[in-house]
């Protein structure tokens, strides 16, 4: 008996540490970073290129059939026959949606950012892009260069936007712009406003380009990359995805958006990740990166932050009343990993029963994903799906159409299942405790206002 005390008690002292560091350091910090308006445009960027991203990967799948050349399907022969035929049509869009994604990514970022300001969100998008084609999009023999267009442009390309807004910004602030009479008509005024900032621009990023292209030939985007290349490649580790899967479920059982914080900081390494993937693929060569979107969604949490999916399940034949109610109300939302019903529902928010499951979850779903996907048991991710596309079916599109993709989420849900079940019990236990005991008052206090009448 004493040794499950000290053991209880030496879980409640690792809680209780762990809870003051996260409401006095973690939370405060992830706070202000949460609302710092840089991330938040960069965030809003790669928002606003996320609808262009998923119809350049389904063209791309469609362009990749889930067959080889010796399948006997019909179906399958006749998809292989017209991807062959049509190659360059159907690959069409893809490189005008994934092989743009740095553009639309910087006029994204430059919009929000500029909204964040009271700027013109048009003037500063317009002027990001022509900041980003300078630095990015050279003219090579009289035609204009795509390489860095992609994903290899996008720390450009937020550099770029960053860039645009804020010496806007400072030439407004100091009064610098073009005065131009009342009678002026607003549209043009505000096109007359682009002047002064876009010859800043030229001034200072086309000059840069040109002594980079004739000093060290190179572009602009290819040393950024350089200078972020420990960055990726130290954040394709599996140790530092443990590391931002933890802080984001550390964050989320204090009550903060935990993935909201963590991929608004990984979201250019996700998409330059995913594009490098793709544009792997279009040219006939294996995946080679794994921490994208895709990975993060339909095997990290599968069902929402936490990998809750099985939780909600287990809710569902729960003898709890309140467990029961909340598994019906949040298993709907949670096939398509929005598990915030269940989160604050439960709570599995700021809940110690249920703290350890929460962190060690997905920590486990990241390692054994990661050495699938490491050991090529499984494709890696090439495509974006939705994130809202039920967990087997999104890592199967994302994953080319591999079906081992799909049956990955399979195992990881029963390995999560194993996981979730002894706290789950326990939890259920207290709950019916508290149930049992509210009924027993119910009951008793009738009876005590009735002898009182007699």
């Amino acid at each position: 008996m004493s040794h499950v005390s000290r053991n209880t008690g030496c879980t409640m002292s690792l809680y209780s540490g762990l809870m003051a560091l996260v409401e006095r350091h973690i939370a405060p910090l992830a706070g202000r970073i949460g609302t710092q308006r840089h991330i938040i445009a960069i965030r809003d960027g790669f928002i606003c290129a996320m609808p262009f991203l998923i119809i350049g990967s389904i063209m791309l799948i469609i362009a990749n059939p889930p067959f080889d050349q010796a399948t006997t399907s019909a179906f399958g022969r006749l998809w292989l026959g017209f991807a062959k035929a049509h190659w360059n049509t159907i690959t069409m869009p893809f490189f005008m949606t994934i092989g743009l994604m740095s553009l639309f990514v910087s006029i994204g970022t430059a919009y929000s950012l500029a909204k964040s300001y009271q700027l013109d969100g048009l003037t500063a998008g317009l002027l990001s892009m022509t900041a980003f084609l300078l630095a990015a999009a050279p003219q090579v023999d009289n035609k204009l260069s795509l390489d860095f267009l992609g994903g290899q442009g996008v720390f450009t390309a937020l550099l770029c936007a960053i860039w645009s807004v804020e010496l806007t910004r400072l030439l407004k602030k100091y009064g610098i712009t073009l005065r131009l009479p009342e009678q002026v008509p607003p549209a043009i005024a505000r096109s007359f406003d682009l002047l002064l900032p876009m010859t800043g621009i030229l001034l200072t990023v086309y000059p840069l380009s040109l002594v980079m292209q004739s000093e060290f030939q190179m572009l602009i985007p290819a040393a950024v990359m350089q200078l972020f290349q420990p960055v990726i490649a130290a954040g394709d580790s599996l140790p530092a995805i443990l590391l931002c899967v933890l802080l984001a479920n550390l964050l989320w059982f204090a009550g903060i958006h935990g993935d909201n914080l963590v991929q608004g900081l990984l979201n250019p390494l996700f998409m330059a990740n995913i594009a490098a993937n793709a544009a792997l693929i279009a040219q006939g060569a294996p995946a080679t990166q794994i921490l994208t979107a895709p990975f993060w969604a339909f095997y990290v949490c599968i069902g929402g932050s936490g990998s809750t999916l099985v939780l909600a399940l287990l809710y569902l034949r729960s003898r709890s009343a309140h467990l029961k109610t909340i598994g019906r109300l949040s298993l709907a939302p949670a096939l398509f990993n929005i598990n915030e019903p269940l989160l604050f529902g439960s709570p599995v928010v700021m809940n110690p029963t249920l703290f350890v499951p929460l962190l060690l979850v997905p920590l486990v779903n990241a390692v054994l994903a990661w050495a699938a996907l490491e050991m090529d048991l499984v494709q890696k991710m090439v495509a974006m799906a939705p994130w809202t596309a039920p967990a087997p079916l999104g890592a199967m599109i994302s994953a080319a159409w591999d079906m081992r993709a799909a049956l990955l989420v399979v195992v990881l849900l029963a390995v999560d299942g194993l996981l979730w079940y002894p706290f789950f019990k326990v939890y259920e236990k207290q709950l019916i405790g508290q149930e049992q005991a509210r009924e027993g008052d119910a009951v008793t206090a009738p009876a005590q206002t009735n002898g009182r009448t007699s």
